[in-house]
């Protein structure tokens, strides 16, 4: 299977230690089997960090699977949510242990939707609704570990 990674530069090696942490899924190399989606986070990051729209693309064996820990979220859950929301909240230490988490990538607002559910401000149904990209569902792959990473092969 062929991903796509966007950024304002061309990624040829992975150093998961330049990622940041605090995304949906934690510390880890995000990429899309949706090459336009991959463009649309290189337009982002290009606007808020200058540089060129580059696509860097991957090859995957999904016959590596059995060898890796995953976490799949098929669909915008609860579980889904609170996954985020643990990830993604600056005020707690959450770490997980698993090679790649595959799921829908939560809207642009999540700062602002764990304010507000944490204020009580909104209920956790309404942070769930909140979370969910306004283009519709979109799919991501976050590979977390050196072992996940080892997996990826630079096309």
């Amino acid at each position: 299977m062929l991903l796509h990674h966007g950024s304002n530069i061309m990624i040829e090696e992975i150093d998961l230690a330049k990622s940041r942490p605090n995304k949906d899924f934690g510390k880890a190399f995000y990429l899309s089997a949706d090459e336009e989606q991959a463009r649309e986070m290189a337009k982002f990051k290009v606007l808020t960090g200058g540089g060129d729209v580059c696509v860097s693309v991957f090859e995957f064996d999904e016959q590596d699977l059995d060898m890796l820990k995953i976490k799949r979220f098929e669909n915008y859950t609860e579980e889904w949510a609170e996954f985020v929301y643990n990830n993604r909240d600056e005020k707690q230490d959450f770490q997980h242990d698993f090679d790649l988490v595959y799921g829908p990538i939560a809207n642009d607002t999540v700062g602002v939707q764990i304010r507000d559910l944490r204020e009580r401000k909104i209920s956790f149904d309404a942070f769930l609704k909140n979370l969910e990209y306004y283009k519709g569902i979109t799919f991501q792959y976050a590979f977390c570990t050196p072992l996940a990473i080892s997996k990826l092969k630079k096309v």
